[in-house]
């Protein structure tokens, strides 16, 4: 595109953004003077939309008049209530329905995946992450190969970017698969790199893991709601994430999951059971053996919180009601505009570090601040900007498409520039 950097071109892209009355169904937080925050962190917590107090008001009213019967009764009935979420999930990150379930939360359910996906033998042991992986998937994996019996700085090989570089070459991967991939018993890579916003080819990652007979997982904590992942296309055995961030869903809320087709079927996985994965045609008869549902709905372990998928519902009928494929076509559009205003900025106290080709990336932009200045941070959030920073040097922003707007980036940088 050919962008333009003054206000009135900003305010034009807004008058033709055909997503722009979106930006009115959110609750946007306000500065003491009842002005709009500029809000570039729905990377980290997504803003609230305004339908979701309704939505949850439902179930409080169902909850009140029917007691236990809610389970039946309700408006929308709790005993299957996960799959109203279902379909739209699947959409937004290109699966089959049979293949996502809604439940439990993002390292939890990675827990769950490995007890079935990490599948140690004494040669066949070793785990491939990223070296700048999420701490979280870090830990899960380490306590993993210690539940297993192995040597943790053994077991774990990283993925990491060449000297120098900040991002992560596909070739790399490649290289450690082919020469320890007999040894390698699972990959498991995050779709969206939290820190560097790079978004990684999943179908090439799953071809270099299965090549070598590994099974290969995803991370999409950073990738749901903000890129399209294409799960079934891809053909990794496994995914997982949150929906706090890009899907709007509340501080803590529940977690996706993906298990491949491929999987739906094999009843003899090693896996976690509990009675909402047992056979919903018997769950209820109490004393039958254990027979597990096919797909993603074969991990469930509890039946699910209902307040915390209403919010999730909420958000999850606003992504059916526009498309991913719109979202991201503003998407592309809104962050090359950023980039394209940070990079008018004469300054060498700041660069982007995010890939700058569209397809790798979501609309997150990592920006590395030289000698790791937080106070640039700092002053961005005292003129009520709302970024995060992340350790050691790079300020992580996220103009997102369902609220951000060509003026929240326009005045974003024009104050970031005036800082600098």
């Amino acid at each position: 595109m050919t962008y333009s950097n003054t206000l009135e071109y900003a305010q034009k892209q807004d008058k033709e953004d055909k997503l722009a009355h979106l930006r009115s169904q959110f609750h946007i937080p306000k500065d003491k003077e009842g002005k709009d925050w500029l809000y570039f962190t729905g990377n980290s917590l997504g803003l609230q939309p305004k339908s979701t107090q309704k939505y949850i008001q439902q179930e409080l009213d169902d909850w009140a008049n029917y007691g236990v019967e809610g389970h039946f009764e309700a408006k929308n009935p709790w005993l299957s209530y996960h799959e109203l979420l279902t379909a739209n999930m699947a959409e937004i990150v290109g699966a089959k329905p049979l293949e996502v379930v809604v439940m439990n939360t993002l390292t939890t359910n990675l827990h769950l995946l490995m007890v079935s996906f990490y599948q140690p033998t004494k040669k066949k042991y070793k785990i491939v992450i990223e070296s700048d992986a999420f701490p979280s998937d870090r830990y899960a994996v380490q306590s993993q190969l210690k539940f297993h019996g192995f040597d943790v700085e053994e077991g774990l090989i990283e993925w990491k970017p060449r000297a120098g570089e900040e991002l992560l070459n596909i070739e790399d991967l490649e290289t450690i698969v082919a020469k320890q991939g007999d040894e390698i018993a699972l990959l498991l890579i995050g779709g969206v790199n939290y820190y560097t916003g790079q978004y990684l080819d999943l179908k090439r990652i799953a071809e270099i893991g299965h090549s070598k007979e590994c099974f290969v997982g995803i991370d999409l904590a950073h990738g749901a709601g903000n890129i399209s992942p294409e799960l079934h296309d891809s053909g990794v055995d496994f995914a997982a994430w949150c929906t706090y961030k890009y899907l709007n869903s509340g501080p803590g809320s529940l977690g996706g999951l993906f298990v491949h087709e491929k999987h739906a079927e094999n009843k003899e996985l090693p896996r976690f059971s509990g009675w909402w994965n047992h056979n919903k045609d018997t769950r209820f008869n109490m004393r039958q053996p254990f027979d597990v549902m096919p797909g993603a709905e074969g991990w469930q372990l509890s039946n699910p919180p209902i307040l915390s998928m209403t919010a999730i519902k909420a958000s999850l009928d606003m992504f059916a009601e526009v498309g991913m494929e719109a979202l991201r076509e503003k998407s592309e559009k809104l962050t090359g505009y950023f980039e394209f205003l940070i990079n008018q900025i004469a300054s060498d106290s700041i660069k982007i570090i995010t890939p700058s080709n569209p397809k790798e990336r979501g609309c997150q932009l990592s920006v590395q601040v030289k000698n790791a200045d937080k106070n640039l941070h700092k002053k961005l959030t005292e003129n009520n900007i709302i970024t995060d920073w992340r350790e050691p040097d790079v300020i992580r922003c996220a103009p997102v498409p369902m609220y951000n707007s060509f003026e929240d980036v326009y005045k974003m940088v024009s104050i970031l520039k005036g800082l600098l």
